[in-house]
């Protein structure tokens, strides 16, 4: 029976030598993890990314790629008109979704120049930072706002004529008071809009 115990014993030893060396692990990786959260600049980043992405696909390879095969268009009336939304209302109406989730995040196109005016800076902070992206579009303008008591990050992008779709609406567009946009002129922002309780 002794050496059925001498040889448990080492099992009992190597088991809590291993476990030691794994909990030493455990311990040494939850010392050095990272903090948690991520910053609201970050945050604006990642949503900006994903949005650009979405919008540049919906206007490559569904709306200029349906017009270019005769199959459906693109028109500011689409729901009357049995065609595709604009890639700008694209965006408007997936912001308008978000906005009503309820999870605080909200985000929207924004432009000096707005075929309507619920699309015109709604802040001085958002006309500045319009002002300022039309000389320096490479980075967005960045800030904390108030509304009401509560308090958000704010991040304005650029926002540029990618097709020949957008160039042509707001140039062609009765109520535009600028007629005059080119392929990748910057139009106006993209604006993200982050609670930061």
């Amino acid at each position: 029976m002794y050496p059925i115990l001498k040889s448990s014993g080492w099992y009992l030893i190597g088991g809590l030598m291993l476990f030691g060396l794994y909990g030493n692990y455990v311990l040494h990786a939850k010392d050095t993890s990272p903090p948690s959260g991520i910053s609201p600049e970050k945050v604006a980043e990642y949503v900006h990314a994903v949005l650009e992405a979405d919008r540049t696909i919906y206007t490559n390879h569904v709306v200029n790629r349906m017009q270019a095969k005769g199959i459906v268009s693109a028109a500011e009336h689409w729901e009357n008109e049995n065609a595709l939304p604009l890639p700008a209302q694209f965006l408007q109406h997936s912001g308008k979704l978000v906005a009503e989730s309820g999870r605080g995040i909200r985000y929207r196109l924004i432009s000096l120049w707005p075929v309507y005016q619920r699309n015109a800076p709604a802040t001085e902070f958002e006309r500045k930072a319009l002002d300022t992206l039309t000389q320096h579009a490479d980075r967005p303008v960045t800030g904390v706002v108030t509304s009401g008591r509560k308090q958000y990050f704010q991040a304005i992008y650029a926002d540029r004529a990618i097709s020949t779709a957008c160039v042509n609406c707001h140039n062609n567009h009765p109520l535009s008071p600028k007629r005059d946009f080119k392929i990748n002129d910057v139009m106006g922002g993209m604006a993200i809009t982050i609670p930061l309780d």
